[in-house]
């Protein structure tokens, strides 16, 4: 293999879409003070750049521009050129991405931003193609344009670049302002949020909206628990019918499980084909929220096919989950999960590739650029009756064919994988395995989340800190809130799960540091970056619930459970203040604060304070804790143990030779229940639509 004729300053990177960069003819550079200081002594613009591994557009510029001599000789003449990955600096992408939506009206990755040498934006857009085209100007043609405006016209440039700043601070202060107009933080607000998202759903596709479509994972949690609140049957039967066409939908992977990020339709069918560890660890999470309200057995299978996909490709030796997988491979988007109908005909035979083709809905033309996406497009019934044969017989053949489709995909050539471990994204899975192990007794679920964090709790906190990213032996980069928070979440959820203490008194360690160096005591809401965070442009706070849940609306469900369990009454005054602040903002625009939404239903309760004195291994504490897992309960919060391990422990003493159970709703106890059958009648029954 020849040598590289290029190598710049991102070749000592751990990012893999850095290390992707680091061999252009481009002289880039990392964020940092080196860049910085080069930008102000050379007197020259900054050209960011934004993306990330698994970004099909970003490898497309890259290819088109980055990797062209031409191209290459332009920016590094013009500019001070810098990379950023967006898993590894999510501050820098919260902050340029809303400068890129103030100035564009849209956003997206790859981000081109151009800053002036103390790193305000003046010019910005996202991906610009080689030549012309599409009403796009070719990234050269903007290059010369951007270069000509700072040497010509710089004052103009100088002045743009403080309003759009100015605008910027405006817009990431965050909240809904306007305290005095908010609405009251009662079931009311719940009840108007829910009625307002349930208007925009797709009822025949599922969803909501049009294309593009992505999984409304926070969302739907939220209906589910408007469903239980309200009675409302409706709210069920658009999560039933959602959850139901994403898994019948190309979006998901039919033979290897996990979904995909979105779907460029409204039908789920055709995908955008990077698997992201975040979208996994939600939708998973939502899955299972709707078997445990619906007892579906369906949508318990498509939770563990998830999650044993997260299991077998997205773990790590030491314990941490891997970011994502591209959507390329072979150069091409999408290579690796499509098939030719000759190629399935081949590998199962006439008659099973006739009977897989009508339940897969597998063709001769296909349904993307000539080969098929396997998707699920009818009831294995209807599909049965169309083969003419019997529903038993077709799934023994859908069955067979899915094995060995599986088998001869993982010879093919795979698409990339970023195996940099972010503590945030590893938080949503760990609360997503440590829950799916309490509900569905899966003890390598349990195993799994136990090792997640102490690999976490090992190589990413320490002394400094939480770190946010690690790779290649190195962990590296500030933790921002969303680190902390989802961490913190994550550990409640795995003592509910293990019941070992040590995972609360981490949680507990965690939150103090969270609030002694996120929160802001004059208005409110953690920010964004720690105090003693890198000073950049602003200091932003995030309350909006975007791909992922805010760091705020983690961290306000994450110190209620937490103060609920531990008997600390400040965590709670964390997150009434957070749902203050966005209290208008929520009435406005419902559909962007389904996790914080979730969080408030959780704080307006009632919230079932659930005591087991007992052995947590032993029979009769296991027959319980069973008879609370298995149901859908998502206002609650569970100790078991010993007293005095926990606050809620407290004063709830066992009976001899038996675990004991206590059911409080805030200030009022039910009579303690001796086995599984009094403490289910405790509980309640289940839900009835």
């Amino acid at each position: 293999m020849s040598e590289p004729r290029h190598t710049n300053a991102l070749i000592h990177e751990t990012s893999p879409y850095l290390l992707q960069h680091a061999h252009n003819p481009v002289d880039w550079y990392p964020w940092g003070p080196e860049a910085l200081r080069k930008a102000k002594e050379a007197d020259k613009p900054i050209l960011l750049s934004i993306g990330y591994s698994a970004c099909h557009w970003c490898h497309v510029m890259a290819r088109e521009s980055f990797e062209d001599e031409e191209t290459a000789r332009v920016m590094n003449s013009c500019f001070v050129n810098i990379k950023v990955d967006r898993e590894e600096r999510p501050d820098l992408d919260a902050i340029y991405m809303t400068a890129v939506q103030l100035m564009t009206g849209r956003g997206g990755w790859p981000m081109t931003v151009f800053l002036t040498p103390d790193q305000k934006p003046f010019f910005c857009g996202t991906y610009f193609p080689k030549e012309d085209r599409h009403g796009l100007p070719s990234f050269r043609r903007v290059l010369a344009g951007v270069a000509n405006a700072y040497e010509e016209r710089r004052h103009k440039v100088l002045g743009d670049a403080d309003a759009v700043t100015a605008a910027l601070s405006a817009s990431l202060q965050g909240g809904g302002g306007e305290r005095g107009d908010a609405p009251a933080l009662d079931a009311a607000l719940l009840g108007r949020a829910a009625a307002a998202i349930a208007g925009g759903y797709d009822p025949v596709d599922g969803g909501f909206g049009g294309a593009p479509k992505f999984p409304p994972s926070m969302t739907l949690g939220f209906l589910m628990r408007a469903a239980v609140r309200e009675g409302n049957r409706n709210y069920l039967d658009i999560v039933s019918h959602t959850l139901a066409r994403m898994a019948a939908g190309g979006i998901c992977d039919q033979l290897g499980g996990g979904f995909h990020r979105y779907s460029v339709d409204a039908r789920w069918l055709v995908p955008h084909f990077e698997k992201m560890l975040y979208d996994n660890a939600l939708i998973a999470r939502a899955y299972l929220e709707a078997y445990l309200l619906t007892g579906d057995p369906f949508f318990q299978r498509t939770c563990e096919k998830t999650l044993d996909y997260v299991l077998r490709e997205m773990t790590s030796p030491e314990g941490g989950f891997y970011s994502s997988q591209d959507a390329d491979s072979e150069g091409e988007e999408g290579a690796f999960f499509v098939w030719m109908e000759g190629e399935i005909r081949s590998l199962l035979g006439e008659e099973d590739a006739r009977l897989f083709g009508v339940y897969h809905g597998v063709t001769p033309g296909g349904n993307f650029e000539g080969k098929n996406i396997l998707h699920v497009p009818r009831p294995a019934e209807d599909a049965a009756r169309e083969a003419g044969v019997t529903k038993e017989r077709l799934e023994e053949a859908v069955g067979r064919g899915r094995r060995l489709l599986f088998a001869a995909r993982q010879r093919r050539p795979r698409p990339g994988r970023d195996e940099k471990i972010l503590t945030a994204w590893n938080g949503l899975m760990l609360r997503t395995f440590a829950e799916a192990a309490a509900a569905l007794g899966r003890a390598d679920y349990r195993r799994a989340a136990e090792r997640n964090a102490r690999f976490l709790l090992s190589t990413l906190c320490g002394t400094g800190g939480v770190r946010r990213s690690y790779k290649d032996g190195r962990a590296r980069f500030n933790g921002c809130l969303e680190d902390y928070a989802c961490l913190v979440d994550g550990l409640v959820s795995l003592y509910e799960a293990t019941f070992d203490p040590a995972w609360i008194r981490e949680a507990a360690r965690l939150a103090g540091e969270m609030a002694d160096r996120f929160w802001d005591p004059v208005a409110g809401g953690f920010f964004f970056t720690a105090q003693d965070h890198e000073t950049l442009i602003h200091r932003p706070k995030e309350f909006w619930d975007n791909a992922t849940p805010s760091g705020n609306s983690v961290a306000a469900l994450a110190l209620l459970r937490l103060g609920t369990l531990m008997g600390e009454e400040r965590w709670r005054g964390y997150a009434e203040a957070i749902f203050e602040i966005n209290a208008g903002t929520i009435a406005r625009h419902p559909a962007a604060f389904g996790y914080l939404l979730g969080a408030l239903d959780f704080n307006l309760g009632p919230v079932r304070e659930i005591a087991v004195a007992g052995d947590p291994e032993e029979a009769s504490a296991r027959g319980m804790l069973r008879e609370i897992f298995g149901r859908y309960l998502p206002n609650k919060v569970v100790a078991c143990g010993a007293p005095g391990e926990v606050a809620l422990l407290e004063g709830r003493p066992g009976m001899p030779g038996a675990a004991t159970a206590w059911v409080c709703e805030g200030s009022t106890c039910l009579e303690p229940a001796a086995t599984a059958q009094e403490l289910g009648e405790r509980l309640g029954p289940l839900p009835r639509f």
